[in-house]
């Protein structure tokens, strides 16, 4: 009996992975699109029922409606690049995956490159926002200090970035040759680096808050503001963790990186619009989160009276009140 003739591609198997995985990626991405719109639907009905409330409504959801443009651009190239790679070009010489390597000059690789960098950059000034917000309830010099460092990241990243959009859209280089993998290995590193830095300094924060006023917050405080749910999307350790493996992946050019990548990619914006969703709803930590507060617990409790019929007495009941106030409640 003959064997099952052979028709798949006559290219090397580490090719065939990383086209698999692309296509793989590129389901990812649709996935997360899909989120976003709930997400972004959400978040803008929220927002435009508090736009007479003053302008930081209104600049939210300009925020995340530009942010779903960019997602929305990058979601059509990207569907764009599949059909081009696989529908128009299948019998490129050297196989669909050599056309897209030969021609990232096309506009939609540019774009999808250029939107890439766009939404990630968007994702991390937000994040250091958020950082500066939670810090400055320890005092604005402070906060300068301590986010000094992240915007200096945030600026490398950005210039890191431009270079190596600029480099993998070069006719015959590509997202995987020699000298652009050095820059979006030196970009992904550095906005990665940034987003770990202020994910840290968030977390560090709020644990300090948790440390210091769990025991004197009433129960329904703490879980609104100092749960884990609470932690992981204040510090956007979401995409943090996608982002980590995307590097590492991507730097020893294994194919699987596309996957970490569509995840990577999904899982930012989802990050960014939890935040904006707590901070409509007035739920996201502030400078003024503990001062707003009422730190205050009555509670009744009635003695035990002996058995013998008498009547009830004023002295049968006694009202305890307990007042827990933290240090930010006084330094006013």
């Amino acid at each position: 009996m003959s064997s099952q003739p052979y028709y798949g591609p006559d290219e090397d198997e580490n090719t065939i992975m990383l086209e698999r995985f692309f296509l793989a990626g590129d389901f990812v991405s649709g996935v997360g699109y899909g989120v976003h719109l709930v997400l972004w639907t959400s978040c803008a009905l929220y927002l435009w029922k508090q736009r007479h409330r003053g302008w930081r409504s209104i600049f939210m959801l300009a925020f995340i409606t530009l942010l779903l443009i960019v997602e929305t651009m990058f979601a059509i190239v990207q569907a764009r690049t599949v059909q081009v790679i696989y529908i128009d070009n299948r019998n490129y010489p050297a196989g669909p995956w050599q056309y897209f390597l030969d021609t990232q000059n096309l506009a939609i690789n540019v774009i999808f490159y250029a939107t890439l960098f766009v939404m990630t950059f968007l994702c991390d000034t937000l994040m250091l926002w958020r950082s500066w917000i939670i810090w400055t309830a320890s005092g604005r010099t402070t906060a300068y200090l301590v986010n000094l460092f992240p915007f200096i990241m945030l600026v490398a990243s950005f210039v890191m970035g431009t270079l190596w959009t600029l480099q993998s859209s070069h006719p015959g280089l590509s997202l995987y040759s020699k000298q652009p993998l050095a820059y979006g290995t030196a970009y992904y590193t550095i906005s990665l680096g940034t987003n770990i830095v202020l994910t840290a300094l968030i977390i560090a924060r709020l644990l300090m808050y948790r440390r210091t006023h769990l025991a004197h917050l009433p129960p329904e405080h703490a879980r609104q503001y100092l749960s884990l749910a609470a932690l992981v999307v204040e510090s956007a350790a979401l995409y943090s963790a996608f982002a980590v493996a995307f590097l590492v992946s991507y730097a020893m050019n294994a194919p699987i990186n596309q996957i970490w990548l569509g995840c990577a990619s999904a899982a930012q914006p989802i990050s960014t619009y939890l935040i904006i969703y707590r901070v409509a709803d007035g739920t996201a930590w502030s400078k003024n989160t503990m001062d707003s507060q009422t730190l205050t617990s009555m509670h009744f409790r009635q003695t035990n009276l002996p058995m013998a019929p008498r009547k009830n007495d004023a002295s049968d009941v006694q009202f305890t009140s307990e007042f827990s106030v933290s240090a930010l409640d006084v330094e006013k």
